[in-house]
């Protein structure tokens, strides 16, 4: 009766060929492409690049008075617009501002391309069930998966640095943008999709003046928690080579400095909570500005 009580599976000599040969053939295919693959990212490293020189290279004046009109058009909140400035120069005085730059020039990067691959890739799961059916159990995996897991095949591919960093963050990120793109132009009112078909509004048309503005406040909130989650994935991503405010956490939690793990972790929190509030406010503006209109 010991196979009542015992799970059939392979044995250690099985499994552990299994191992080698899945193993081996990844490294295979990183030593034949990854070059091409390397120099595939070169503009995002580009991009990467000047966005951060631009952030830490910039007076911090100037840096804070940039994100103060930001916030106040996205928001149109004084509140807001002064705590986004003061929780910024407190974490400056702080002696934490070339990280904090740093650090949210990785995120404006990470959100950038998670827009430009995630609100495409949600048009087209709204307009086809059968994509949807597929990307679906792959979104699950994004974001199920263990965020460590996402720094093994990055860098055998491509190494250590920001650029492998880059890719891990946008993967870890992009499925609420793609899901809440997806969700919000299924939620698009029948009746209105027909009143613009009645009116003879081609598909690219009905596209860019029905579903997406109507769609807008949602697709935003996707955007909110891409933004949440890359912030999130900044300390695992310092593992490999992101610069920022994840490298002081991990060296604190590496040599138990409280105060330092402290400090930068609240400075995380701090990015974090001017990034919601102003893109709440910016979806909360576009969502009375459609009742005003529509309704």
């Amino acid at each position: 009766m010991d196979w009542l009580y015992r799970f059939p599976n392979l044995d250690n000599a099985t499994l552990t060929n299994l191992k080698k040969a899945i193993d081996e053939t990844f490294r295979s295919f990183t030593r034949a492409y990854g070059d091409a693959i390397e120099g595939f990212f070169n503009p995002l490293q580009f991009f990467l690049i000047k966005a951060e020189r631009f952030m830490t290279g910039t007076p911090w004046p100037v840096i804070l008075l940039i994100i103060a009109v930001i916030a106040w058009f996205s928001s149109r909140s004084l509140k807001i617009t002064i705590g986004s400035v003061i929780t910024l120069f407190i974490i400056g005085y702080l002696g934490m501002w070339e990280d904090t730059m740093k650090t949210i020039s990785m995120i404006f990067v990470c959100t950038v391309i998670a827009i430009l691959v995630g609100i495409p890739t949600g048009i087209l799961m709204a307009k086809s069930n059968r994509l949807q059916s597929f990307i679906s159990p792959v979104l699950d995996i994004m974001q199920t998966m263990p965020s460590f897991v996402y720094l093994i095949p990055v860098v055998m591919l491509l190494g250590i640095g920001r650029v492998p960093g880059l890719i891990a963050v946008v993967i870890y990120a992009i499925p609420p943008i793609i899901r809440l793109t997806n969700l919000g132009i299924r939620q698009v009112d029948r009746d209105v999709l027909e009143a613009a078909d009645a009116f003879g509004s081609s598909p690219w048309q009905k596209l860019k003046n029905v579903q997406l503005p109507l769609a807008l406040p949602t697709i935003m909130a996707g955007i909110n928690q891409t933004i949440m989650m890359a912030l999130a994935m900044v300390v695992i991503a310092s593992m490999i080579g992101v610069q920022g405010l994840g490298q002081p956490v991990l060296k604190a939690i590496s040599n138990q400095y409280f105060t330092l793990g402290i400090f930068n972790g609240m400075a995380i929190v701090g990015i974090a909570i001017i990034f919601d509030r102003i893109s709440q406010a910016y979806g909360a503006r576009l969502q009375k500005h459609l009742e005003i209109t529509h309704g």
